[in-house]
């Protein structure tokens, strides 16, 4: 095994790179991509005739793996895709500001509301069933309501 560790050439880097590239073509989530990218580097440094043993090679390929995926991270999120619909995976967001009609009571400031044929925990004031309420906020899946 140390005599392989010992010949590792560019070329077995690239192999690598084609490798994690090309699983993350069929599995896309981007996670193998910069390990991908890093092995390339790894491998470009080697051709260019730098003569580093191998522990210093998986040295610089760690290191440039998660600098690589921590740069694209911080990349990502100071800019964020803009969507036509932000609110998507937050569906409760979308009801804040709605106004409906209880068909149930609130009773111990707790009750329940049927909105677009989803039934919704609620928190509010105490009222009966007819009057119309008003959503203010969430708590995880509980809908903040106050009388209208």
């Amino acid at each position: 095994m140390l005599d392989f560790l010992n010949s590792i050439e560019f070329w077995h880097w690239w192999v690598l790179a084609a490798l994690l590239i090309g699983i993350e073509v069929f599995a896309p989530s981007t996670v193998l991509l910069w390990p991908g990218i890093a092995a390339v580097v790894v491998g470009l440094v080697l051709a260019a005739g730098a003569d580093l043993g191998w522990e210093t090679q998986v040295l610089l390929f760690a290191v440039l793996s998660v600098a690589s995926l921590v740069s694209w991270r911080l990349y990502a999120k100071s800019r964020p895709t803009l969507t036509e619909d932000p609110e998507l995976n937050r569906r409760g967001q979308r009801y804040i500001g709605r106004t409906f009609t209880l068909k149930h009571p609130i009773d111990d400031n707790q009750g329940r509301l049927q909105v677009d044929g989803i039934i919704w925990k609620i928190e509010g004031e105490n009222l009966e069933a007819g009057n119309r309420v008003k959503v203010v906020g969430i708590d995880g899946t509980i809908l903040k309501v106050e009388p209208e």
